[in-house]
């Protein structure tokens, strides 16, 4: 049924719908509150301002105001739009302390809505609540050694929090993030995170950096999927998730694709650093680059994950090889 100005489907869309890759809830039972510092408006908008009601033509200039509008819990939902950018000085620049809220970012390009981290190591994002989402968001380090992107504030648990179709890139070799997101000591605080289909382009060499440390605490339902990594050498250090002695149960690390081309991972595995020996889960379909001819391992001592489908180069211009090795048929 055709409407005035646009189209209308009044039976929705039976397995969801998205729109240029991105997500979109036709059915939502909360508010939407819409974001927009950019000088670029829509036709009819004003300026953003927190003190606008947050409309699509009347947004906020800030996310740690439009978050502050939100319910916990109702299915709220934080439009950014394209253009949109703020700088994280500090770790109260953005809280993500609202229960259940999804902030979907708008455009594509440079024109995603854009954090910068160019004032303090120690700024960042802390979550403080479950079932928190973000998609098509742009990080980008203008500081040396930027710590960590988000870390779990305090002792609070927040559980499957999902980052989505985001982009975490250094400005140089030494204006860099050290990490993405790390954990705090309350065990399953980050129980159900999923990280999916990001982009990590590090250019960092003054510190150890992997993306995801969950080294405080154990979590159950980790899911590491369709990430697109790209680091530069620091060896004995992982490209993906280091875990130190926590166990992680339903572990997902799939169809990830990493460069970083390590001399050296004879103890830093390319995807998973752990002392652990009884995690449970999956690791596959994974394409790993390295250049560690001699000791190449995806992961440090004996998990007891299951590998599959694990291919891993540890020499240059020649594909990949199937690690660990194929199990035989033993009959």
């Amino acid at each position: 049924m055709a409407a005035v100005g646009g189209s209308n489907y009044p039976n929705g869309f039976m397995q969801g719908i998205q729109i240029r890759g991105m997500p979109v809830q036709i059915l939502y039972p909360g508010e939407v509150f819409w974001v927009n510092n950019s000088t670029v408006l829509a036709k009819g908008a004003i300026a953003g301002s927190n003190t606008n009601n947050g409309t699509y033509r009347s947004p906020f200039s800030t996310m740690e105001y439009a978050m502050g509008r939100t319910l916990a819990n109702r299915g709220d939902i934080i439009a950014v739009m394209p253009g949109h950018a703020e700088t994280i000085d500090s770790a109260t620049d953005w809280l993500l302390d609202t229960a259940g809220v999804a902030v979907i970012g708008l455009g594509s390009g440079t024109r995603r809505p854009t954090f910068t981290f160019s004032v303090a190591a120690t700024a960042n994002i802390p979550v403080s609540a479950a079932n928190i989402s973000l998609y098509n968001l742009l990080f980008v380090a203008n500081f040396a050694d930027v710590t960590s992107v988000f870390t779990v504030s305090g002792t609070a648990l927040a559980t499957d929090f999902t980052v989505d179709s985001c982009e975490f890139r250094d400005t140089t070799a030494s204006l860099n993030f050290l990490t993405i997101l790390t954990d705090n000591a309350t065990a399953q605080n980050l129980q159900g995170l999923k990280f999916h289909n990001n982009k990590i382009r590090g250019l960092g060499t003054t510190a150890a950096t992997t993306p995801i440390k969950l080294t405080s605490a154990a979590h159950n339902r980790v899911s590491v999927t369709d990430n697109n990594v790209t680091l530069a050498v620091l060896n004995n250090t992982s490209a993906l998730i280091a875990a130190g002695a926590n166990i992680l149960l339903q572990l997902e690390i799939a169809r990830n694709i990493i460069f970083r081309p390590n001399t050296d991972t004879a103890t830093g595995g390319v995807l998973l650093t752990t002392s652990a020996t009884t995690d449970t889960g999956m690791v596959y379909d994974n394409k790993m680059k390295t250049l560690d001819v001699a000791g190449m391992i995806i992961a440090t001592t004996s998990t007891a994950l299951g590998f599959t489908e694990n291919y891993i180069s540890g020499t240059a211009d020649t594909s990949g090889i199937i690690l660990p090795a194929a199990d035989s048929d033993a009959a």
